[in-house]
């Protein structure tokens, strides 16, 4: 009978870790901003049916890079989990934070038992009456969770978008109008131009935070990215 071979826990998430970030690096990058309208979703994405960003329940929303078939599970898990407590309890029972929760646990347990950890990471955003009152999470491939302010940048090489992101004129400089923050986001994501050529590699959706409905979410046109990219869009409160 031959001895098996022995790896030591520390090694083993370490040769985890490194394959999930890996699969994460490779996908395109995903940004999650607050703005005066609500909370922008931007993603570099040429793809018109295979969506990255989703809606979850009434005020919240979802984005991920990484696995497409991983995330797509955990979206449509997300919403039946959103909908079972709403029906059970009461829709304002339904927040981004519990939400998040159950995320951190499922990705966490499927990185330490499962033979594969998921190559994803998540955002969940949850719209507020104000930019301040806005709820951003960040969700890694081993179920580390961190409550971010303002912007979720995720994929790609994240680092050098986030440096990118702090270099454009949104940054730090208060509450940004929507057209800010796409023209942003299009100005830093590879492979996008700040133009309305730039609307076919776009995917771009909204919580919109004076919604006249329940619902909050929007998903824009490429037309309606066209006109937030034109030139004279853009301007800062």
């Amino acid at each position: 009978m031959s001895a098996q071979f022995y790896v030591s826990p520390e090694q083993l998430m370490k040769d985890r870790a490194d394959f999930a970030r890996k699969g994460i690096a490779r996908g395109r990058a995903v940004i999650v901003a607050s703005c005066v309208e609500g909370i922008a979703l931007v993603a570099e994405n040429p793809s018109g049916s295979l969506h990255k960003i989703g809606e979850i329940y009434d005020r919240i929303g979802f984005a991920a890079v990484g696995k497409y078939n991983e995330f797509e599970s955990l979206r449509q898990a997300g919403v039946r989990y959103a909908d079972t407590r709403g029906y059970s309890y009461s829709r304002q029972d339904v927040t981004a934070r519990g939400l998040a929760s159950v995320y951190a646990q499922s990705l966490g347990a499927v990185f330490t038992a499962e033979a594969k950890p998921f190559e994803v990471e998540l955002a969940v955003a949850e719209v507020g009456a104000t930019p301040g009152a806005d709820k951003l999470f960040r969700l890694n491939y081993d179920g580390s969770i961190s409550e971010q302010s303002g912007v979720i940048i995720m994929g790609g090489d994240a680092e050098a978008l986030a440096a990118a992101w702090a270099q454009t004129a949104v940054a730090g400089s208060g509450e940004l109008r929507l057209a800010a923050v796409i023209r942003a986001a299009a100005t830093v994501l590879p492979g996008v131009v700040a133009a309305p050529a730039a609307s076919s590699v776009l995917e771009v959706a909204v919580l919109h935070r004076a919604s006249s409905s329940r619902r909050t979410f929007r998903r824009l046109s490429t037309a309606d990215i066209d006109s937030q990219l034109a030139p004279g869009e853009g301007t800062q409160t």
